[in-house]
């Protein structure tokens, strides 16, 4: 059985066809192709099935993928032996809430391309509850975000800080009779804000609902920096982590409203899959996080 094949078929799974996968692996399609029908013979079951113009996993191809995700953290862990040394190479994946991503991990991304300069790094954005899933399935190593308050067993999670939120709004409006803390009203404003899966948009909402305060309208948008800029030219308000908007409130650009759900917060957390095999990639990465955050 060659590992080769194992890592063929996570690329397929990781890139969404053949075709990506074959350019990931430097390899023709028809390569890929041979590969996994000789994965297939090997173990007399079928991983792929053609649906329409797509290959789609079957439920045993499903079944085969954290299998396949152990087998090659094995080989990672085998072929790490005796070669690091003082110096990191390897792989690492992780992904970040886009929040923490742009205003607390670039000292860490600095200090770790000082100190890990061989590290192949990538890094992707996705909301809370996506990182959630791809950590569970193996797609990546670690995962920074806000903890979406259902535990699950199969990830380690360590606690960095708890930040709170606040209501903002653009110094152009009109705030004297605005009291977002009063129930039953109808304010003539949109709330622009991050996609519907953004933790702190599940919060303001709900409490919007629960005491039945109605906004003209919701602009969804996935930038933090398109969301202030739309509220500092007064198309709306929006409800943001408070360290992402601290130095607006500073100089004036932007304004706080009073809201009923100001004691509000969000946990930041690190989390890794239980079975994950902690590199010195891993490892390094996790550590500077934990200095940034002052973790002891």
């Amino acid at each position: 059985m060659d590992i080769r094949h194992f890592k063929t078929f996570k690329s397929i799974i990781e890139e969404g066809n053949f075709s990506n996968a074959a350019t990931k692996l430097g390899y023709t399609q028809s390569t890929v192709t041979s590969q996994i029908q000789q994965l297939e013979q090997e173990l007399s079951i079928k991983l792929f099935e053609k649906i329409g113009r797509n290959m789609i996993l079957t439920p045993l191809g499903k079944e085969l993928i954290p299998y396949a995700n152990e087998l090659l953290n094995t080989v990672k862990k085998i072929e790490s032996v005796g070669k690091y040394g003082e110096k990191i190479t390897g792989e690492l994946k992780i992904a970040v809430a886009e929040s923490l991503m742009s205003y607390k991990l670039q000292n860490v991304l600095s200090l770790f391309k000082e100190k890990a300069p061989n590290v192949k790094l990538s890094i992707i954005s996705l909301n809370c509850y996506a990182i959630k899933n791809i950590l569970l399935d193996g797609e990546i190593d670690l995962g920074l975000m806000y903890d979406v308050g259902i535990p699950n067993d199969n990830l380690t999670t360590v606690k960095l800080s708890d930040f709170n939120l606040a209501l903002i709004c653009s110094p152009l409006l009109e705030q004297e009779n605005l009291d977002f803390s009063k129930s039953n009203q109808k304010i003539n404003t949109s709330l622009i804000i991050n996609e519907v899966e953004s933790i702190y948009r599940k919060i303001v909402e709900s409490y919007f609902f629960d005491n039945n305060i109605f906004l003209n309208n919701t602009i969804e948008l996935w930038s933090i920096e398109a969301i202030k800029k739309c509220v500092g030219s007064n198309l709306g308000i929006s409800f943001l982590p408070r360290f992402t908007v601290e130095e607006e409130l500073e100089n004036g650009k932007l304004k706080e409203l009073n809201v009923g759900c100001s004691d509000a917060k969000v946990t930041a957390i690190y989390a890794y899959h239980k079975n994950k095999w902690i590199s010195p990639a891993m490892s390094l990465f996790i550590e500077l996080v934990r200095k940034n955050f002052n973790i002891s």
